[in-house]
């Protein structure tokens, strides 16, 4: 397995919408295996492809936490077929955007339908924290980030903020 490096906004690829995945094969599982451990790493609860220069639709997502063992859900050509009409606001982080987080209304409960990382469909009925990691991952496979659901003026604040950190980044490295 191997540590991908997350592409961080603003950058044009997280804008691109992702290609469904047409055969699961060995490649594929082994760059699943790769994000999980690129997510891990990082630390994150959820990694899409486009966030490791990946144009498939794929995600992962693990929400172990404290002490508990890995627990990693892979999905391939994630989609949500229902989703709750009561909503409510989470705060929402992104590994794309290191420490921005910014409050993002959202389905409480969503249903996703898949493929696992045997090519076989599936369905999950997924409830608050796991409804928005993945309706947040979805996102990122429509090139659409979690400051696209804010108001203009926080987001812009926010990408003006990552480019100055990226420009000091490269400066300081160069």
């Amino acid at each position: 397995m191997a540590i991908l490096p997350i592409i961080e906004a603003p950058d044009p690829r997280l804008k691109i919408k992702a290609k469904p995945v047409k055969a699961v094969d060995d490649r594929l599982r082994q760059l699943l295996d790769d994000m999980v451990e690129t997510m891990h790493a990082a630390p994150g609860i959820g990694l899409a492809g486009p966030q490791v220069g990946s144009e498939l639709r794929i995600l992962v997502i693990d929400l172990a936490r404290d002490g508990a063992p890995p627990a990693p859900m892979k999905f391939i050509n994630p989609e949500i077929v229902w989703a709750s009409e009561e909503t409510r606001p989470w705060e929402e982080g992104c590994l794309s955007l290191p420490e921005q987080f910014a409050e993002v209304e959202r389905p409480v409960e969503v249903m996703v339908r898949y493929l696992d990382e045997t090519g076989k469909k599936q369905e999950v009925h997924a409830k608050e924290l796991l409804a928005v990691c993945l309706q947040h991952e979805m996102d990122h496979l429509e090139g659409i980030l979690f400051v696209d659901h804010i108001s203009a003026l926080r987001r812009n604040m926010i990408l003006r903020k990552m480019t100055k950190t990226k420009k000091l980044k490269a400066t300081v490295s160069a």
